[in-house]
């Protein structure tokens, strides 16, 4: 990494660890030396190494409990060469380090950082993209790594509070008895029994209830409803015991939502960790921009005025029964929220809000939902002192009311402006790049109310300034062919502390890049089915085993359609997978254990999926995925891009996809004996002057647009089952 090296003392004790008699080789069995791992490992710990040296004291927890272990240093033995001249730039102190490592499949990058954190990090976060790789880390990755060492770090995980059972809903729903349905039911009984024998209280502990049961909702808490430190079960709360474990653990694991949740709502935990973090690790930090988005706006649901209304209903009756007519304000309250819903007639939409005429209904029901929430607000007002749950409702009431207040007039001249620069108006006067917008998302029982940021780039930054600590940001896909602007532009960072690290596997005889010719472009109404015809050929040659990996959910439902009458006509034993019919974990246990099905479905499997071996032996991909033009944030931000004289396409767009492809393309080879082909459907890569950046960025595949080059490549490498199945 540029500016940054690591001590003579520190590399020398890497090499050892990760050499092929080394620490981590007899403890794991396969394990053996890759040199992309060794090199991020490095440049990870010249990170904390820098870090260190910027640092007034050494790690921030007590030395005398836990002498083993390593910590930061700050003398002459940890002194090597000053930090990045760049960290200025970088809008940080200079004193911070900051990395970020785009590693390929195969690199080990979690030991990668694991390593150096566990020795030098001092006092660590982890976040990583999803709750299933939190576990993983917490229950596999990190008890390994510290089993190699032999180093006493101690591990907690923290998740957000929704992940916890709470012990006063749980009472106060098991004590009301009604549920929707007899499952439900069965469902509490469950979890009450969970709840006397549980340490964690972690939902995910109890398989026998789904994560989507609608129970979980009841005997849990949120930010809203939580009684805090006059609640009577505080001293027993799991959401609390997961905090006090976090704060005195050396290392903490969370995930992408809870971090970034925190910075804007300060209720997760996170407000009194990083303060005292040395390391800031970023597992699959690809995600963090569309996480950061997500968090640094503002979103108002017509679900919060749904649980406010049955939870006022609750404390109302049990506290102050003889006050008020509370179940008729509570069913006003919910009648005024599902109004709103009705306001749109589609089943799903995402618009700006600049794109509703002034005469749209919402308006008029938003209005309407104000009204109530003033009646039920003025009703708590008069009742809270009788209950802190009271109190509480009310306090809820009032943010909603502060919120919603944005929400009742017409959209502004600003937002009118910006749909007419969408719709070629070049004259029209151009929204601030530094504005946020306003757009709505319609589902088939909520509406949910945004205003997000056009850039998450300058509030991410104020947030990594001050004390200083490293930062690692680190995935498999971070940059378009070797480049990391768009990344960096996004997230606030200096693009030039960044470094590639190629794959261990040998892509040029493990996997094949087929695009068939003559196909129609995307843009045509006949393109899906000729993707399917296209497709056909090459899972029959395949034997099954293959991903269809689509960029919507119409094309998921019309290939999956197609498949089944073809698999029905051709007599295939191949079993189909069809996202929707049951869990994303269900449907992937069931096509690893086939091990010659054939899974159709979009985004949810583009990523964060990992199949070794003869299971998939065909990856196809419909079309580049491009995000669609009209929705509203990338609308807005597009906008942005052309007022500052810049091509919307290529600083944005493009930039984009190739990520997005690259996870897609990324499910093919994950292990160095695995064999397959990678399919993409979508002659632009072949025709188009941009199609070069895009296959540059992907792995190192030989490539054909032949059929019988495909059919030459699954004989030749006797991919089992192209011809048992």
């Amino acid at each position: 990494m540029p500016g940054v090296s690591l001590s003579r003392s520190r590399a020398s004790e890497l090499d050892d660890i990760f050499a092929d008699n080394g620490l981590l080789a007899r403890q794991i069995d396969g394990y053996r030396p890759r040199a992309s791992q060794i090199e991020m490992a490095r440049a990870v710990a010249a990170a904390m190494e820098a870090s260190g040296r910027a640092m007034p004291e050494p790690a921030m927890f007590d030395t005398q409990k836990r002498p083993a272990r390593r910590l930061q240093q700050t003398g002459a033995d940890s002194a090597s060469e000053s930090t990045d001249g760049n960290a200025q730039a970088d809008g940080v102190d200079a004193g911070e380090n900051t990395l970020i490592v785009e590693a390929g499949t195969g690199t080990g990058k979690t030991y990668a950082y694991l390593v150096p954190a566990m020795l030098w990090g001092g006092k660590v976060i982890v976040s990583t993209g999803t709750k299933h790789l939190q576990d993983q880390l917490f229950q596999r990755d990190i008890p390994t790594v510290r089993d190699a060492l032999a180093v006493p770090v101690s591990v907690a995980m923290l998740k957000g509070r929704a992940n916890y059972l709470c012990h006063y809903y749980l009472q106060r729903t098991a004590d009301n008895g009604r549920l929707p349905s007899r499952q439900e039911t069965s469902y509490l009984q469950d979890i009450v029994r969970f709840a006397k024998i549980t340490r964690t209280g972690d939902k995910a502990e109890l398989a026998s209830v789904p994560e989507t049961a609608q129970v979980w909702s009841m005997v849990t808490s949120t930010r809203d409803n939580c009684l805090g430190q006059e609640c009577p079960h505080y001293k027993d709360c799991f959401v609390m015991q997961a905090r006090r474990e976090a704060q005195q653990a050396d290392i903490v694991v969370v995930n992408h939502h809870l971090f970034f949740a925190d910075i804007m709502l300060r209720d997760t935990g996170m407000a009194e960790l990083l303060p005292t973090a040395n390391t800031v690790v970023f597992d699959e930090a690809h995600q963090l921009p569309e996480t950061a988005t997500l968090f640094f706006g503002e979103t108002l649901s017509t679900a919060q005025f749904l649980e406010l209304a049955r939870d006022s209903v609750a404390e109302g009756l049990g506290h102050a029964r003889d006050a008020l007519d509370w179940v008729k304000l509570g069913a006003t309250l919910e009648r005024a929220a599902r109004d709103v819903r009705l306001a749109f007639k589609e089943d799903s939409v995402r618009l700006s809000i600049g794109q509703l005429p002034d005469d749209h209904p919402l308006f008029a029901a938003l209005e309407t939902l104000e009204t109530e929430l003033d009646a039920l607000a003025s009703a708590l007002a008069g009742q809270a002192e009788r209950a802190e749950s009271l109190g509480a409702c009310l306090r809820r009431a009032r943010e909603l009311q502060d919120v919603l207040s944005g929400w009742t007039t017409p959209p502004t001249s600003t937002e009118r402006n910006a749909v007419a620069v969408r719709e070629g108006d070049a004259t029209a006067e151009r929204a601030d790049p530094n504005e946020k917008v306003r757009w709505i998302e319609v589902f088939s029982h909520t509406v949910q109310l945004h205003e997000t940021p056009l850039s998450v780039a300058p509030i991410f930054a104020k947030q990594r300034a001050g004390v200083p600590r490293a930062w690692i940001f680190t995935s498999a896909t971070l940059s378009v062919r070797g480049d990391f602007t768009h990344y960096a532009a996004q997230m606030g960072l200096n693009s030039k502390r960044s470094m590639t690290l190629p794959s261990p596997f040998d892509y040029p005889s493990q996997g094949l890049l087929y695009v068939p010719r003559n196909l129609p472009q995307p843009s045509s109404p006949m393109f899906t089915d000729a993707v399917f015809d296209a497709a056909l050929p090459a899972i029959e040659a395949s034997g099954g085993g293959v991903f269809m990996l689509c960029t919507t959910l119409r094309a998921v439902d019309r290939i999956s359609t197609k498949l089944r009458d073809a698999i029905e006509s051709r007599g295939w034993d191949y079993p189909l997978l069809v996202q929707g019919d049951a869990s994303r974990t269900e449907l992937l246990d069931r096509f690893r254990a086939y091990g010659n099905a054939i899974l159709v479905g979009s985004q949810s499997f583009w990523e964060g999926v990992d199949v070794r071996g003869d299971a998939l032996s065909l990856v196809v991909i419909d079309k580049l995925p491009f995000a669609p033009p009209d929705d509203p944030v990338l609308a807005a931000r597009l906008d942005a891009l052309t007022k500052k004289g810049l091509s919307p396409f290529a600083v944005h767009q493009l930039p984009q996809a190739v990520i997005t492809l690259k996870q897609g393309a990324g499910r093919l080879i994950r292990a160095e004996t695995d064999r397959g082909v990678l399919m993409i459907c979508d002659t632009r890569l072949v025709d188009k002057p941009y199609g070069r950046r895009i296959w540059q960025s992907l792995p190192p595949f030989k490539r054909t647009r032949e059929i019988h080059v495909v059919r030459e490549f699954f004989e030749e490498n006797a991919v089992p089952g192209a011809t048992a199945r």
